[in-house]
């Protein structure tokens, strides 16, 4: 029987990632699955499908080019890991050996932004940006745990390699009803419908958007609130679309750099558009290495918490 998830729960990320491999391993008979010592949560494919199972140790270069020569012969690898160190460290293998031959490798991990308290080098904040300048890569950037098994779906028949964002993975919060959303790569989800300002965000931060919208609501304001989960290919239509509805007034909100990520991607449809705005404003990391503490606490340190959050709708509002 399949599982299924409530609105409102928390679930493990993780848990879906290793179900959902395990299920898609009956169906793929070409579907590998390897990591870079990271594997706890793989167990299931590993026990029903050892054959099809690669743990090369700490080495996140090697696993990339393991995973591409699996690709040249025909089969489906999916590498997964910690981002900071996919997206850094293996940044030359995924660019070279997959985006350049456009190979059908899916890079999915787990802390992407500031989550887990393990300081700036196990933070992917950057991640973003590198992955979104790499020709032929798709980017996204999942918040709802129970996405990510849809998107893995959606992925083995995708002809290029995509990068997959999660947070820790560990306890995210359900954000949807099931059935009530179209999961579709490269569309975005209106996940609050609103006419005074609309705030694009993705990942961890749509459930900090939501909360919000309900503080503005109060105020009698009505924020729409966009996960634009995939932002490469970005939904052009959704952002343009908004602009007309929401009076031209945009709030971008993620766990990433402020420049770089969804925020100036955002910008480039906007100004390669045409699209007049009457206030647009980006919260997210500056240009510093944000140090140790709790997701939350990092955010309303460096100016992206709710209550900045808040106070930024109503600044575009009042614009």
């Amino acid at each position: 029987m399949p599982v299924t998830f409530t609105f409102g729960e928390m679930l493990s990320a993780r848990s879906v990632i290793g179900t959902t491999l395990a299920e898609l391993g009956e169906d793929y008979k070409n579907l590998w699955v390897l990591t870079p010592d990271i594997g706890a949560t793989l167990v299931e494919f590993r026990d029903k499908y050892p054959e099809r199972f690669v743990d090369v140790g700490l080495a996140e270069q090697a696993c990339v080019g393991i995973a591409a020569g699996l690709a040249y012969d025909g089969n489906i690898p999916v590498v997964s890991g910690m981002l900071p160190f996919l997206s850094m460290r293996a940044l030359e293998q995924i660019r070279s050996d997959v985006c350049y031959p456009n190979l059908p490798v899916k890079i999915i991990g787990t802390h992407g932004g500031l989550v887990g308290n393990g300081g700036s080098t196990h933070y992917a904040v950057e991640d973003l940006t590198l992955m979104g300048a790499l020709t032929n890569m798709t980017v996204t950037s999942i918040g709802d745990p129970a996405m990510v098994g849809e998107v893995l779906r959606q992925s083995m028949t995708m002809q290029g390699p995509i990068y997959i964002r999660l947070a820790v993975g560990k306890k995210d919060k359900v954000l949807y009803e099931p059935g009530t959303q179209e999961i579709r790569i490269g569309k975005g989800i209106t996940a609050r419908e609103g006419t005074d300002a609309t705030i694009f965000t993705h990942g961890t931060t749509v459930a900090q958007a939501l909360d919000a919208a309900d503080e503005l609501a109060k105020d009698g304001r009505s924020v729409r609130v966009v996960d634009m989960w995939t932002l490469k290919p970005i939904d052009q239509e959704l952002v343009i679309r908004s602009a007309a509805e929401t009076d031209g007034r945009f709030v971008v909100l993620e766990d990433h750099l402020a420049y770089g990520g969804l925020a100036t991607r955002i910008a480039d449809v906007v100004t390669d558009n045409g699209v007049h705005l009457k206030a647009f404003e980006r919260l997210g990391i500056p240009q510093v290495y944000a140090g140790f503490g709790e997701d939350e606490q990092l955010r309303t340190k460096h100016g992206y918490g709710l209550e900045a959050t808040v106070a930024a709708l109503r600044r575009v509002i009042a614009a």
